[in-house]
């Protein structure tokens, strides 16, 4: 007798989470009222706003907003940015420092791009690469890897091309010349 009564409270117990499940699914689903986009990307779910603003229903899906916070200007009295936005000047010496830094970036970028080059073409030795591991039975696979090393000239090459062309625009590092003089 006692286990009857137990399955029975089970099949109940079941009965009442699977209606209870559905009635907030059904819920959920009337709870999402119409929502309109007006122009300027601007959302609204007040059908009156919506007519007055000419707003277009928007069919499926939900929509989440999120506001931003605004940014505060910089206080009179404080120090200008690092980053030297649009507005700001920055002083002679200053910029001095940083194209005479720039350039020495530049200048090891093209060393190591060299480097690199000359480690490319010693490798690649006028596109006859010596076969490495299963290369010699897989005739493919040495095709493929004389392509990629090719390739990697290429962008090699362009890479100093580029490094190059931006050394020219950039002013010489001697101390007395002044900025923009090439």
């Amino acid at each position: 007798m006692a286990g009857r009564w137990c399955r029975r409270g089970t099949k109940l117990k079941h009965a009442f989470l699977i209606s209870l499940i559905a009635l907030l699914g059904v819920s959920g689903a009337w709870a999402q009222e119409r929502i309109f986009r007006c122009p300027g990307n601007v959302y609204t779910n007040s059908a009156s706003d919506a007519k007055a603003k000419n707003c277009k229903p928007i069919d499926g899906g939900n929509v989440s907003v999120v506001t931003g916070t605004k940014v505060k200007p910089p206080a009179s009295g404080a120090a200008p940015a690092a980053s030297g936005s649009a507005g700001q000047k920055v002083d002679s010496g200053d910029q001095r420092a940083r194209d005479s830094d720039a350039r020495g970036v530049l200048e090891s970028e093209l060393k190591r791009a060299e480097a690199r080059r000359t480690e490319l073409l010693a490798e690649y030795k006028d596109g006859q690469p010596d076969k490495q591991g299963i290369e010699s039975r897989n005739y493919q696979r040495y095709l493929d890897r004389v392509e990629e090393l090719k390739a990697a000239i290429a962008r090699n090459e362009s890479d100093i091309a580029g490094i190059r062309r931006e050394l020219g625009r950039s002013a010489p590092a001697t101390p007395g010349a002044p900025s923009g003089a090439k």
